[in-house]
């Protein structure tokens, strides 16, 4: 085999550009013990920490690939939960940064996460119409919740019982019952989707949230509550004669006998409702962790908030209600009858959920988190649709509440797509222009340099010399603007339509622009005297135009500027001569027209990219086609060779960018990362490297590394990767009494737990052998009647000479709490024999007991049929018997004597703090008592 071509990897750098993106929800986080001023946002697949007094970004938690759909932080505050969008979730830490736990189990994007009161559960609802209930200190699944018929959209524990209710988008509120997981009761209240649930009044009020401009409010009474209420009556009837007792009996029974079964636990009554000012659906309603601020808002910038009043607030209101009501009546009635009237006041739910004010946005709301700080501040934070996050405060117990921004986050990102980027010459500075801003960027740090505003901008470069730069606009203006003072130098009407594309002149000292008006123009710079100062300043004049007969797309000047290749609208590509403007060639063969087109660095070959998603390669000494090739999946938006070479980038709505080589025609590598489709990307001028911007807000810089990459060797990884996502979507192994597509086990079949599944057979096998040559070498030693050394495995060496038992167990330790279930349910039934009887030894040795039994149990539930079946597994299953139950006692009371001893430490603890605490106030009243006698010597002296 002859030496195969290397290229050199470009690899993901950095995502810059990007505020907060739509798809999740904003967060308020507690950072270094401060609540209110840091807030989580997710950004395409990364979750980016923002400090909101600064304006800036302090913490990245990295992800893989997937978007983030969904955050939510743990009570405790060191914790954030990240649903994505494949429906995976991951916790990460707030003080490292790092996600290590990671739960698989839903098949569609997360789309509400609620940690229970102690942050010992989690409940996740999905796109597939599930719910979850995870272990978070475990890093298990508990159990599935199968009811709904669409996607979830909230999913909140209740405080002091097992309860869980949910809504979803198939118009259901359900109850669930977490002892026995069943749901125990269905609202049907609502004709629309339930886009959001919270619950008020300590827990004695639902309030929902619809695709009207209605809050639904209902009333949950628990039925063990009105049984105790009503407890005392039925002792006084003790006493009394038995027929009485009789008659009430006969009275209830009936009744008992009609009650539906769902409401013995608990019945949910609707109330009344509270009109919002928003006709349309309501997107997000929350309330504060406190639970007094209830706040809603629709698809407009207007955040409605909403107080609900404590019983003594409400009874306060009814009393004035009262002596208004009282003060009426006398009026009305005549004077002369008696003063003693009777007057009903009724309480409506507008007098116990009053509203407060509303917060009008500068943009679209997203999503919103409150906090309210026990000083009696509301704290808003917004994620709103323009890449921009804002923070207002409101006083809620002030007269008339006014809203008050605070802080917003705008310098880290443009308001709309970036259309063209440009980098500088010395490849330290990149441009990006959008609908109404230029930023320039530090390639190194990241940071915003600059920001001009400017009108909806298409095409840009860098004036040589890197102090100005040049902007083509929609409306067919050219603006130049001075880096320095960031001042905008001149606006030049160049065309009447809009102006697609610019080139800058090989010899630097002009340019060309194409536009919508079917005509090309040539521009010089030139230096001229400033009005305001006495030094000159950089300017343009056009020279010539070079008219057609269709509006032009693109175009290029070749590095040896004989040459200008022009695209236009009838699909084809003209080339002219730059000196007399004379036709030289006409690419045909697009069916669509060409949007981007570039000309590589020795004039040899021009590459045009299109609509209809092919790039054609052409040679521009006769413009014959070299090759076409099917590129992209949509349309080709952008392409440009890399400096002194002949390979080149594309990118396409398709998300992807991909790096081509022309001379060969073959595909080198594809960079993967952006979430939506791709408008534009720059090639740095010593090609290390590529900025991209998409839809999704972001922009992101690629970075060649110094790896060689070897076609063959990708192409082998690729199938890899196909294979591995191939083995995920597999029919899952069916379970006895399971019906086929149902699961009621909370993982999900992965890549990860297929090789966990292999590793346990490995090792097993491994166990196998080493029995067998241990066997073997105990008949040798016999037969010689000396000892013979046995050559041990170097597996079990690297493990530091363990026994193959102990390394069966340590791979068991190995696996993930998260998916040691579904590692179970793959693993063939004829390796579970050997499984039970080294579960037994590890047992009896009383190591990692938990463990163990947690293997053992789902072990035995999906085999009960075979085992119980196998008469050679019953010794085996009675000795595992007495092992279990004597073993998990002892670790029982080990844990208990535990709590015990933990329990006495927190009473010392609390005994002499409060010892501490009363020493503390003694010596604060000496000091202040000093002080005053000081003060009083003083006033003496001085009279």
């Amino acid at each position: 085999m002859g030496l195969t071509k290397q290229y050199l990897r470009y690899v993901a750098s950095a995502v810059f550009g990007l505020i907060g993106s739509q798809k999740g929800n904003i967060v308020f986080v507690t950072l270094r013990g401060e609540k209110g001023r840091y807030v989580a946002v997710p950004a395409c697949e990364h979750v980016f920490i923002w400090d909101l007094r600064k304006g800036e970004k302090i913490l990245i938690l990295k992800g893989l690939k997937q978007e983030v759909t969904c955050l939510c932080p743990s009570p405790d505050g060191l914790h954030l939960a990240v649903g994505y969008e494949d429906g995976s979730i991951r916790i990460f830490s707030l003080l490292s940064g790092e996600g290590n736990v990671t739960f698989n189990g839903h098949k569609a994007a997360i789309t509400s996460l609620k940690y229970d009161q102690l942050g010992g559960r989690l409940a996740s609802g999905s796109k597939d119409t599930d719910i979850i209930v995870w272990d978070v200190i475990n890093e298990s699944g508990l159990y599935r919740l199968k009811g709904h018929k669409d996607a979830i959209t909230q999913a909140l524990f209740l405080r002091e019982k097992n309860l869980l209710v949910s809504s979803g988008k198939d118009t259901m509120v359900k109850w669930w019952d977490l002892d026995t997981q069943h749901c125990f009761k269905t609202v049907v209240g609502h004709r629309t989707e339930v886009w959001g649930l919270v619950l008020v009044s300590e827990e004695k009020r639902l309030i929902t949230g619809a695709s009207d401009s209605e809050l639904r409010a209902w009333d949950i009474a628990y039925l063990q509550e009105i049984e105790d209420l009503e407890e005392p009556e039925t002792k006084k009837i003790k006493g009394s004669s038995p027929g009485i007792q009789d008659t009430r009996e006969a009275e209830e029974g009936p009744l008992e006998t009609d009650e539906a079964p769902e409401d013995r636990i608990l019945t949910c009554k609707k109330t009344g409702s509270i009109m919002r000012e928003g006709r349309d659906r309501v997107v997000n309603l929350a309330v504060d962790r406190t639970g007094r601020m209830l706040a809603c808002h629709g698809t407009d910038s207007v955040l409605e908030v909403f107080c609900i009043l404590s019983k003594e607030e409400i009874q306060k209101k009814m009393d004035k209600k009262m002596k208004k009501a009282r003060k009426k009546a006398k009026l009305n009635s005549s004077k002369g009858e008696e003063e003693d009237l009777e007057v009903h006041v009724e309480m409506t739910l507008q007098d116990e959920i009053q509203r407060v004010a509303n917060i009008k946005t500068s943009a679209k709301i997203k999503s919103f988190d409150l906090i309210h700080s026990p000083q009696g501040e509301l704290k808003a934070v917004f994620l709103l649709q323009n890449n921009m996050v804002e923070l207002y405060s409101l006083t809620p117990s002030a007269p008339a509440p006014q809203p008050v921004r605070t802080s917003r986050v705008t310098l880290g990102g443009h308001r709309s797509d970036v259309r063209t980027l440009a980098f500088s010459s010395d490849n330290i500075a990149v441009l990006s222009a959008a609908a109404d801003s230029i930023k320039i960027w530090n390639r190194c740090t990241l940071q915003c340099i600059r920001t001009m505003t400017c009108e909806y901008a298409l095409c840009s470069f860098f004036v040589p010399g890197d102090r100005q730069v040049v902007i083509g606009t929609k409306t067919g203006k050219l603006q130049l603007y001075d880096l320095a003072s960031g001042n905008l130098l001149e606006t030049v009407h160049a065309h009447d339509g809009a102006l697609w594309s610019m080139s800058l002149s090989p010899d630097q000292r002009g340019f060309v622009t194409g536009g919508a008006d079917k005509s090309v123009k040539f521009w010089d710079f030139e230096l001229v005297k400033d009005e305001n100062s006495t030094q000159k300043r950089l300017s343009v004049k056009q020279t010539r135009t070079l008219q057609l007969d269709e509006d032009v797309l693109c175009v290029s000047y070749s590095p040896n500027q004989k040459l200008l290749a022009v695209s236009l609208l009838d699909c084809t590509v003209k080339i002219f001569y730059v000196d007399t403007l004379k036709f030289f060639l006409s690419l045909y063969g697009h069916k669509l027209p060409v949007i981007c087109m570039d000309i590589s660095y020795d004039g040899a070959l021009i590459a045009t990219g299109s609509a209809d998603r092919n790039v054609k390669i052409w040679g521009l000494d006769f413009g014959d086609c070299h090759k076409s090739l099917f590129a992209h999946d949509d349309s080709v938006m952008y392409l440009q060779f890399v400096p002194k070479s002949h390979l080149f980038f594309t990118a396409g709505k398709d998300r992807k960018i991909k790096q081509w080589d022309a001379d060969r025609f073959e595909h080198i590598q594809t960079l993967e990362g952006h979430h939506q489709e791709i408008w534009c990307l720059a090639v740095s001028p010593n090609g290390d490297y590529v900025v991209s911007s998409s839809h999704d807000k972001s922009l992101r810089l690629w970075e060649r590394t110094r790896e060689p990459l070897i076609l063959e060797e990708e192409r082998e990884m690729q199938r890899e990767a196909e294979y591995e996502e191939s083995v995920a979507k597999e029919d899952r192994p069916a379970v006895p009494g399971e019906t086929q597509g149902e699961n009621y086990f909370t993982g999900k079949k992965t890549i990860e737990t297929v090789k966990a599944a292999e590793r346990i057979m490995e090792a097993i096998e491994l166990y196998r052998e080493e029995t067998a040559k241990m066997k073997e070498h105990r008949a040798i030693c016999k037969a010689a009647g000396k000892e013979v050394p046995l050559p041990t495995n170097p597996i079990l060496m690297a493990y530091g000479n363990i026994s193959p038992s102990a390394y069966v167990l340590e791979i068991f330790k190995a696996i993930r709490s998260s998916e040691l279930e579904e590692s179970l349910l793959v693993l063939p039934f004829s390796y579970v024999p050997d499984v039970l009887k080294l579960f037994n030894e590890f047992i009896q040795l009383g190591s990692d007991i938990e463990l163990l039994c947690r293997c053992l149990f789902f072990l035995l539930r999906i085999h009960f049929g075979q085992i119980t079946s196998n008469q050679m597994l019953v010794p085996v299953i009675e000795k595992l018997k007495e092992t279990t139950i004597s073993k998990v006692s002892q670790v029982r009371d080990v844990i208990g004597f535990n709590m015990a001893g933990l329990d006495y430490l927190k009473r010392e603890c609390e005994a002499r703090s409060e010892v501490m605490f009363f020493a503390d106030a003694t010596s604060q009243l000496e000091e202040k008592k000093r002080k005053r006698k000081k003060r009083e010597k003083l006033i003496l002296t001085l009279t």
